[in-house]
C-alpha cells in the first residue's frame, strides 16, 4: 500500500491512504497470471454439446470450401500421376490396375465398396465423435484436435502437390468403377465431379481419417473384437480406395503423415497421448474453474451438525475426571464446634 496523504485543516482535505501501489505491476505476476491461463486452456475440459456440433460443422464447411477452392492445375495433377505411376513401377508396388479390374469384375463386390467409398468415411467418423463425447470427455478434446490438425494439413498437399487420381489418368487402363456401375454418393465421379476437386488425392483422408478413427477405438476400447474391428476398418479402407481407383496406395502413405502431424500437435499441447488423460473431467464454470460437486444437505436441513467430542486415542489411559467442588457449599463458613 502507497504512503498515506495528511492534509491540514484548511483545504479539508482527510487522511486517505493510496489504495493503488505505486510503481508498475511486476513482470513476474504478469507471467504468472499468463502461465495460468495457458494451462488451464491446455487441461482437459468437459466438451459442450452446442459447441461441439458447431465447431465440426463450420470446420468441415471450410476445409471443404478450401479443398474445394485450391486450383485444379490439372496438367501439373496428371504429370504427377503419371510421376506417382512409374515410382511404384520401379519399386515393383504398382498393383492398383490389377486389383481394380480383379474386384470390378464381381459386381455385387464393387458396388458395395462404391458405397462404402461414398459413405463410411463420415459415418464411422461421426460414431466415433459421438463415442468419445459420451463415454470418454476427458479425452475428447486431444483425440478431436488430431483430426483436425490432420485434415488441416491435408489441405496443404492438395496445394504443393496436386494429383490426379488412377481413374483420370491419360491412357491408364483403370475402371472409374462409379462411373460404370452408375452408384449414388461419391462427390468425385460422374454429376457430382464439379463440385469437387478432382485433383486432390495426395494425401487420402479416407486413410487419414479411418486410421484416427482405428487407433481411437483400439486404444479406448475395452470390449478384445471392438478393438479388433477398429484396426481393420482402416485396412478394409485402402482395399476400397485402391479397387475403386481413387488413389494409389502412396496416397495412403500422405494420409498416415498427415495423421502423425495430428499426434505430434496434440501431444504438443496436451502434454500427453488421449489415452492417457483422464477418461472423465468435472464439470467447468463459465470462468473455466472446475464446479465444486454438488453435496446433498443432511436430514436436519443445510445446518452442520453440532461436533462430537473426539474419542480417545486407542491404547491411551484416560486419566480420570477430578470432581468438580460445590460452589454452594463453598460459599457458606462451615459452623465452629459447639455452636
Amino acid at each position: 500500500m502507497g504512503d498515506a496523504h495528511v492534509t491540514t485543516q484548511e483545504d479539508r482535505r482527510a487522511v486517505t491512504p493510496s489504495l493503488v501501489a505505486d510503481g508498475p505491476r511486476p513482470a513476474g505476476s504478469t507471467r504468472t497470471t499468463a502461465r495460468a491461463r495457458l494451462g488451464s486452456l491446455r487441461s482437459p475440459r468437459r466438451p459442450r454439446l452446442w459447441f461441439e456440433i458447431l465447431l465440426i460443422a463450420v470446420s468441415y464447411w471450410l476445409y471443404s470450401l478450401v479443398r474445394n477452392a485450391v486450383p485444379e492445375q490439372k496438367a501439373a495433377a496428371l504429370r504427377n500421376a503419371d510421376w506417382i505411376w512409374s515410382l511404384e513401377h520401379s519399386v515393383g508396388l504398382a498393383f492398383e490396375e490389377t486389383v481394380n479390374h480383379a474386384v470390378n469384375s464381381v459386381t455385387w463386390l464393387i458396388v458395395s465398396m462404391n458405397y462404402y467409398y461414398a459413405t463410411l468415411h463420415f459415418i464411422v467418423t461421426i460414431a466415433v465423435l459421438v463415442w468419445l463425447f459420451r463415454r470418454h470427455p476427458g479425452r475428447y478434446a486431444a483425440t478431436r484436435l488430431i483430426l483436425f490438425a490432420t485434415t488441416a494439413v491435408a489441405l496443404l498437399g492438395y496445394y504443393l502437390f496436386p494429383l490426379a487420381p488412377p481413374r483420370l489418368m491419360r491412357g491408364g487402363g483403370f475402371v472409374d468403377t462409379v462411373l460404370l456401375h452408375q452408384t449414388w454418393g461419391s462427390m468425385a465421379s460422374g454429376n457430382f465431379k464439379q463440385m469437387s476437386n478432382q485433383y486432390a488425392a495426395m494425401p487420402s483422408m479416407h486413410i487419414g481419417w479411418s486410421l484416427w478413427c482405428g487407433l481411437t477405438i483400439f486404444a479406448l476400447a475395452r470390449v478384445p473384437w471392438v478393438r479388433v474391428l477398429g484396426l481393420l476398418y482402416p485396412a478394409a479402407t485402402l482395399v476400397v480406395i485402391v479397387s475403386t481407383a481413387n488413389h494409389f496406395w502412396l496416397d495412403a502413405v500422405g494420409g498416415m503423415t498427415c495423421l502423425a502431424f495430428g499426434y505430434a500437435v496434440s501431444y504438443a499441447w496436451y502434454g500427453a497421448l488421449p489415452h492417457r488423460l483422464p477418461k472423465v473431467v468435472p464439470a467447468r464454470t463459465g470462468r473455466g474453474r472446475p464446479r465444486a460437486p454438488h453435496r446433498p444437505p443432511g436430514p436436519s436441513g443445510p445446518t452442520a451438525p453440532a461436533a462430537r467430542p473426539s474419542a480417545p486415542s486407542a491404547g491411551r489411559p484416560v486419566a480420570p475426571r477430578r470432581p468438580e467442588p460445590d460452589t454452594a457449599a463453598a460459599a457458606v463458613p462451615p459452623t465452629p464446634p459447639g455452636a
